[in-house]
This record gives structure tokens, sequence and C-alpha cells, in this order.
């Protein structure tokens, strides 16, 4: 950015000396320089000569805006703004917002990767004004008086000439605003809009009418370990019983002896406690405690499979403590296969997510993704996070949002929300195989050895009953490419137990087929 001129007065002109020629260019500051003086006239005007020389004027420039970078944003939501890496004891999420890894290695556990700043655009102004108002230069004091032809005068004259035309009209405008004034001492120049009561009454269908509904459903989780670890979160009401439906990474801390409130939009808060939560999901179900005065209105659950990319999303959540806070954008992906850490950081969650740039930053965690009709399409789960080398995620360095997030579908948030109400426990679908988590791109490899020296392949399980070997590479389930293990995971925990899939293998090169009956397997490992 340049600085030349950058707040730079102009020195006060000062009559030129000596004879100049009769047509004088423009100096660089914009201002013509006066012309010689001419021989005296035979016969005078009929005004006084304007005075011998003008001020310049110096052009004007302005600064550009400095680059200044902000922080970008990271995965599992989680506590205050301000909490560098680390987790905070304050408002925010226990353990960061959940974050999404570029897949690492070994069995489904996820570290996720940090993150990087964007810059902000700057740029600069400037300008200069140019010549004289009138071109050429030419004489306004010219054929006045006599018939004569006038003489040459000094382009002092101009500014002259200039002067008293703006003093002539000052005049003018003085006294036209004294007579208004002297017929109406309430006169202003303010304008006021009309009041149309009509226009405040927004629509149902609005987001503004839709938040106005959905806030008072809407919570804000705090929970706190035995040991005094916690941070925030969101939730909201579930059913008439009490229950709230959130993210297992917000309440995670507190499952074990902690302690959890949930506070409403206005302001009332109660105690809770942990019904179910399921950490391969990242769904938890909570409960108030003593719900008295408290208003239930559960919010609408929608379809998630009737969710198409570019309908309109609604958030509401709880971003740094900033609780009822309302985002919009759309739906900008389906199936986005999605692998989270939890709160503890050990162990991975995986979804078949539903990406929105809906602004999601920690404390969103466990809120509504909402559609355009304010029906439940999805809980807030994760963010991407830039700067971290191709991963999702990475629990240190909290960030915010850049427009990547990701919600778990209602449609499989609900089914686990039943099983946690039931039993207390998820129930997971299973197909019997562990498969790499690292190879991207080609599908599922199964392993030819499982952990701790287990079986890859779960002898009599669906996929050992298909047919299916230690080796080989899972390309297709049902319709769905596969190109990685969590891809895998995510697509197959979107069903049911006792689902029947088709599953697509690669042996040897050659392409194989199989139908596979889901199996179960009951609570987290």
């Amino acid at each position: 950015m340049s600085t030349e001129n950058e707040g730079a007065v102009p020195s006060e002109a000062r009559p030129p000396t000596g004879a100049q020629p009769d047509s004088a260019a423009a100096s660089a500051s914009g201002a013509q320089t006066p012309d010689a003086p001419p021989p005296a006239p035979a016969t005078p005007p009929a005004a006084p000569p304007p005075p011998d020389f003008a001020p310049t004027v110096a052009s004007a420039g302005g600064p550009g805006h400095p680059q200044q970078p902000y922080e970008s944003p990271q995965s599992h939501q989680a506590a205050q703004s301000g909490y560098p890496g680390g987790e905070p004891t304050g408002p925010g999420h226990p353990g960061g917002e959940s974050t999404v890894p570029g897949y690492p290695g070994g069995e489904p556990t996820a570290q996720l990767p940090p993150y990087a700043a964007a810059g902000h655009g700057s740029g600069s102004s400037g300008g200069g004004w140019g010549g004289p108002p009138y071109g050429g230069g030419g004489d306004p004091w010219a054929g006045a008086g006599t018939g004569t032809p006038a003489p040459k005068r000094r382009t002092g004259g101009l500014i002259a000439a200039v002067l008293v035309a703006a003093l002539v009209a000052g005049g003018v405008g003085g006294g036209i605003g004294y007579w208004a004034a002297g017929r109406d001492d309430t006169a202003s120049t303010t304008v006021s809009a009309p009041g149309d009561a009509g226009a405040l009454n927004r629509k149902p269908t609005s987001v503004s009418g839709i938040a106005q509904r959905a806030l008072p459903s809407v919570v804000t989780i705090e929970a706190q370990g035995a040991t005094g670890e916690g941070g925030t979160g969101t939730g909201f009401v579930y059913d008439k019983q009490g229950h709230i439906l959130t993210n297992n990474h917000v309440v995670a801390s507190a499952a074990d002896g902690g302690k959890l409130t949930a506070t409403f939009s206005n302001g009332k808060k109660y105690d809770a406690e942990v019904v179910g939560h399921a950490q391969g999901y990242d769904v938890a179900v909570i409960k108030l405690k003593n719900p008295g005065d408290a208003t239930l209105n559960p919010l609408p659950l929608g379809k998630s499979s009737n969710v198409q990319v570019g309908d309109a999303t609604i958030a509401i959540g709880a971003p740094f403590g900033l609780s009822g806070t309302v985002t919009t954008g759309i739906i900008s992906a389906k199936d986005r296969p999605v692998a989270s850490s939890d709160g503890g950081g050990s162990q991975a969650s995986y979804m078949s997510a539903l990406q929105t740039d809906a602004s999601i930053n920690p404390g969103n965690s466990g809120g509504p993704l909402m559609d355009a009709g304010g029906n439940v399409i999805g809980i807030n789960s994760a963010i991407q996070s830039a700067g971290n080398g191709g991963g999702l995620g990475g629990e240190s360095g909290q960030s915010g949002s850049i427009g990547l997030g990701f919600a778990i579908p209602i449609d499989q948030a609900k089914r686990v929300a039943q099983d946690l109400i039931k039993t207390g426990k998820p129930v997971y679908p299973q197909i019997g195989v562990q498969v790499g988590m690292r190879e991207t791109g080609d599908g599922a490899t199964i392993a030819q050895t499982g952990n701790n020296g287990s079986d890859a392949v779960t002898p009599n399980g669906p996929a050992d009953k298909a047919g299916l070997q230690p080796g080989d590479t899972i390309t297709k389930l049902d319709d769905t490419v596969i190109d990685s293990g969590p891809t895998l995971i995510s697509e197959i925990w979107q069903h049911k137990p006792g689902d029947q899939v088709t599953l697509t293998y690669k042996r040897a090169g050659k392409e194989h087929t199989a139908k596979v009956t889901l199996g179960q397997r009951t609570g987290d490992k």
C-alpha cells in the first residue's frame, strides 16, 4: 500500500514572482499557476480585478486496511472462547468441540489435529483534485462593462469569481432558510420511517418465527466431572417427560458422579442426570431431576432421509457460552463420513453426517440443526478446522467456524435415543469384521488379524456366514461407495440390527457381492 501524500497538508500558496506564460500547465497539486499580468486596458473593466494568486490544492490519499489474522475453527465443540489448547473449566466443551480427524491408524480411535489461521484482506485508496472547475482557465470577467474586448486577466480572477458566486449562493440559501424558519419553527431535516406495526409480525415460517418457537426448548448444558473437568454444550427438549437430547461428548465428563445442569432461555436452571450415552454415535440423553415448573415443549423431529443438498438450515446453540445463538445456512452435503474424537479423546465416534455451512462453534455441540419448517433434522456435533494438513479436528487450540459443520442425522439419533431411554445402553449394528482405518480411496480392507490376536472375521458372525475373508476389500455397501474403514462403519451404523445389506468386495482382483444380515452389539467397548 502506498503512503504517498498520506495525511499531508499542503503549504499555503504564495503569489508568483516574475513573468508567467499565458497558458501554464496544471501543477502536481491540481491548481493552475497564475498567468503573467496583461497590459493595462484602454477601458477599465466593469468590476475590480480578482486577487493576484490562488491557493493550491493537494491530492488526498487514504491508507488501506491493515491485514489482521483471525482464529479459525476446530472440531468437537468445546469450551468458552479464549481457552487455548487443553480442556477449559469454564463455559466451553469438555475435551473440545467434536473434531473430525483424517482417519488415524489403528482401530476406531482417532486423534484430531490442530488448526491454522486465516487472513483478512487489505486495500488502499487515494485520489486528488484536478484542474480548475471551468474549462481552459477562461476569464469569467471577460466582456463585462463596455462592449470593448476584455483584456486578459490573471487566473486568480477565476478563483475570485468562484468565491463571489459562493457568497451569493450562500446569501440566497441563508435568505431562504430564514424565510422558512420564520414560517415553521418545527422544520427538520430528518426523515422518519412510517410506523407499520404489521411489518414486525414475522411469519411463522421465517427464521425469526422459527427461532421464537424453538429457543424456549433449547437448553445450555453445563457438565462437571467428579475431578472438576467439564464444559458447556447445548441440548433440546426431546419429550414431555423431561428428556433432553444432546451429544455424548457434552456430558461424558459428568456421566459418572459428576454434576449436570440445564438452563432454559428464560434463565431457569435445573439439575439433570445422564440417562444413557453412546460414545460411538456421540449421542446422549439426559433428564431433568425436578422439572417442577419447567415448560417442556419438545421440538418436532423431521426426517433427515428427506433432506436435499441446498435446503435451508437453522442452527441453535451456545457457541463459546453465548446461549441462544441462532445461525443459518444450507445443507452443503449429505452422507459425509466423519470420525470425531469423544470427550476423553481416547476413542472415536462415527457418523454419516449432514454437512452445513451454518456457523457452528465450540458450545454448539448437541444443539438442533433445523430445516426451513422448524423441524429438527440433525444434532450439531463436529466442525472442520483450517490448517490441519487435511485432517478434521484436533483437541488443541479451540477455533471458530469456517463453514464446515457436521450434524448427526436425526433418523439415526432418534433410534439411538429410544434405546438409551429404554435400557440406558446403545445398540450397534455390525457385520463382524475388523478393518484397517488408515487406508483411504480403495475401500475398507479386512485385516489379516484382529486386535490383540483376535480373529479379524468374527467366527459365525454376519460376514463369516456371507463368506467374507481376511484380506477382502469392501468397496460398496448397497449403492454407497466405500473408500475407507470409517466410511464403512458410519454407513453400517445408519442401519438397524437385522437389516439386510449388499456388500461388494474384491478378492484377488475379482469383484464379488454378498448379502449380509446385520448383527448387533450392545453397549460401548
